[in-house]
């Protein structure tokens, strides 16, 4: 009996998988509370950075899916096979204190954002957001797992929908997406410098690469003697596919995060804003549209920050259990089971908990979230480096390795990191 063919639509959902889950996790409550101080501050000023940022996101995340698809490993684990160890365990120091704050901001805007909807104490939520993701995430086998973050994806429409609902200048949005707006501020170069940061960030690198690795496992692709994968037809444009609809997402939420925030805080002279969950909070009384309008984009807005940050969490988490494990070569992979991975899930309890616990001992984790973001800004720089060295070695990747626009753009994105680095440094350094 002739096999039935899947539906081109199943089809389709089917190629959705660590592209997509990326591109959604990069917009977690972190980049949520930047890309919204972003808008509070500067209004539309900087909408076209999501335009703008595309190509260069697009091709930095498909050369790492592709890294990871046609060697077998993971970013930390070439690095470590082909470069220096003290750059790479430079790296891997650098991802794991930036996630594990992550951690700890996204803990808490989860939390927060739940108070929006549900009159619970924050600590209980905080406790219960944590206890959840470290669950799913060392109990459910990879397969269930990312069928979870596929459907948290979609808490990405909560933008788009509340942006709608309040009327906005479409015109005037439509000008400041195409045209750049530049300042050679501190200020504007700060937040410009943390909008890149949050977007390209390296703990993106080591998850996506990583986790084109556990799918063909998932998949069942063959290796050779050398141990990698023999990539069956149209492999990796189904990788890049998945990658491109995750990261347009990631873009589209990003330009409609602003838009809201522009419209109904910067407009209204709320410039500074403490958390992602402030951000929900503020639409409320601000928006006139019927009578509703505010209440209702309240709890969508609120309910974008819970989902992506149930996503987000584990992927924080786990791109740093990823690269600490390549580094000293602990067993590793979500499609293992706790007893077989256990320094792995170690580092994933471990991140989770010190990022809980920095919402209670005096840290605060949020007010170091741009920061952070800016940090990584700079922290990309080196590592995006290694990449695009990667990316046109053919003793690693053969034939596989990037074609000319896919070397550029990488090679353009390492320029512009860098530049955005220098410049805020050299900002800092003068009187301002």
């Amino acid at each position: 009996m002739e096999e039935k063919k899947p539906s081109p639509l199943k089809r389709f959902l089917k190629i959705l998988g660590p592209g997509l889950i990326t591109g959604a996790a990069d917009d977690d409550p972190s980049g949520i509370a930047t890309y919204s101080q972003t808008g509070a501050q500067f209004g539309y000023g900087m909408l076209w950075t999501a335009l703008y940022q595309i190509p260069l996101l697009l091709a930095v995340q498909e050369a790492c899916a592709r890294i990871g698809a046609v060697t077998g490993q993971g970013l930390a684990g070439v690095i470590k096979k082909y470069y220096s160890r003290k750059i790479l365990f430079a790296m891997v120091f650098l991802v794991v204190v930036a996630n594990t704050i992550n951690i700890g901001a996204d803990i808490g805007a989860v939390a927060a954002a739940s108070r929006l909807v549900i009159n619970v104490p924050f600590w209980f939520l905080a406790v219960l957001t944590a206890l959840v993701v470290v669950l799913l995430e060392v109990l459910v086998s990879y397969k269930h797992y990312t069928q979870v973050l596929k459907w948290l994806a979609l808490a990405l429409l909560s933008y788009p929908v509340t942006a709608l609902i309040i009327h906005e200048p479409w015109s005037q949005i439509l000008y400041a997406t195409f045209v750049p707006h530049i300042e050679f501020t501190f200020a504007f170069l700060f937040i410009i410098t943390g909008v890149f940061g949050t977007s390209i960030s390296p703990y993106m690198f080591f998850w996506q690469a990583s986790q084109e690795v556990e799918q063909e496992i998932a998949d069942g692709v063959a290796v050779n003697k050398k141990g990698k994968p023999i990539l069956p037809r149209n492999y990796l444009k189904d990788v890049r596919i998945d990658t491109t609809i995750g990261m347009l997402a990631a873009e589209v939420a990003q330009w409609f995060i602003i838009i809201t925030t522009a419209t109904v805080l910067f407009s209204h002279g709320v410039t500074t804003i403490a958390t992602a969950a402030d951000a929900a909070k503020a639409i409320e009384p601000l928006v006139q549209s019927f009578p509703d309008a505010g209440l209702i984009s309240k709890y969508i807005f609120a309910v974008g920050i819970v989902g992506l940050g149930l996503l987000g969490i584990p992927v924080l988490a786990g791109s740093a259990a990823y690269a600490l494990s390549e580094a000293f070569k602990w067993k590793e992979g979500l499609s293992k089971k706790f007893s077989e991975a256990k320094a792995f899930y170690g580092v994933i309890i471990f991140s989770t908990l010190v990022g809980l616990l920095l919402n209670f001992i005096g840290i605060n984790p949020i007010k170091a979230l741009v920061f952070t973001a800016v940090f990584n800004g700079i922290a990309a720089v080196p590592l995006l480096f290694l990449i695009a060295k990667i990316n046109g070695n053919v003793k690693i990747l053969g034939d596989k390795k990037g074609g000319m626009l896919s070397q550029t753009f990488v090679w353009l994105t390492f320029g512009v990191m860098g530049l955005s680095g220098a410049a805020l440094l050299y900002t800092t350094i003068l009187p301002h």
